[in-house]
């Protein structure tokens, strides 16, 4: 309906009007046609042979289908001043209330269906999850307050790999996650040590500089706006007028 393409035909509300009318004016018996009784049959047994089939959650909406097709079949017939339904009304009504049930039985299908049990994913799973968002690198304040859980039950993880980094000489170290085996200096756990300690931290410090030469190089340069700006205009200088002497422009007028 709502194309600027397509133009809405116009329509001619008179008849339909006059029909209400005619419908309203005194009580009506609308009755079936003869040539209608054998589909009014029809009707009836393709409801009662789907609500058998279906599911109790799916019958319940279209067990009075049958009722309905006659409604609407006598909403046509009074559309038309006339108290027979004749079998293209009823047809036509078929159509219609047959097109509802198949949207009800669609819509409620996922209703009866049986639902999926999703499996919870494991720490190591959300572990790993957080870091592959950092871009497989990520501190401690990305990572446990999302998975619940604390420094040393992810330290107990065989795929994570626990480093200390410091951002400078005096600044606090954090806590670094990544996964193992993503980077070829992974490798498997050796003896805790003091020079392997300070070997751990010195490359951590290490790997370090090179983001923070990057950032610098990224850094946005401050600019002066004096440098755009364009200067103050002066104001140019009256031009004063030319003595005219002995020439006068207002002769050649007399």
């Amino acid at each position: 309906m709502d194309d600027d393409r397509v133009s809405l035909p116009e329509v001619d509300g008179w008849e339909l009007a006059d029909a209400y009318g005619w419908a309203t004016a005194r009580p009506r018996v609308i009755t079936l046609a003869e040539g209608a009784r054998p589909l009014w049959r029809i009707v009836r047994r393709y409801a009662r042979i789907l609500g058998e089939t279906l599911p109790e959650g799916q019958a319940v909406f279209i067990e009075r289908m049958a009722e309905q097709t006659l409604r609407v079949g006598a909403c046509l017939a009074a559309s038309e001043c006339s108290e027979t339904v004749t079998e293209e009304m009823l047809s036509a009504a078929f159509t219609l209330v047959r097109r509802s049930v198949q949207g009800a039985v669609r819509i409620t299908k996922g209703a009866t269906s049986p639902k999926v049990t999703r499996q919870p994913l494991s720490l190591e799973d959300k572990v790993r999850a957080r870091i592959e968002m950092h871009g497989g690198r990520a501190t401690s304040s990305q990572v446990l307050p999302f998975v619940g859980a604390t420094a040393a039950e992810v330290k107990e993880l065989s795929g994570i790999v626990v480093t200390v980094a410091r951002s400078g000489k005096s600044g606090r170290p954090s806590t670094v996650f990544t996964i193992r085996g993503a980077n070829s200096g992974d490798s498997a756990p050796q003896p805790a040590s003091t020079d392997s300690n300070k070997n751990r931290r010195t490359s951590s410090h290490a790997e370090t500089q090179p983001a923070s030469a990057e950032r610098e190089e990224n850094r946005a340069r401050v600019v002066r706006l004096d440098a755009y700006r364009p200067g103050p205009r002066q104001a140019p200088e009256p031009k004063r007028p030319e003595p005219l002497g002995d020439f006068n422009p207002f002769r050649a007028l007399l």
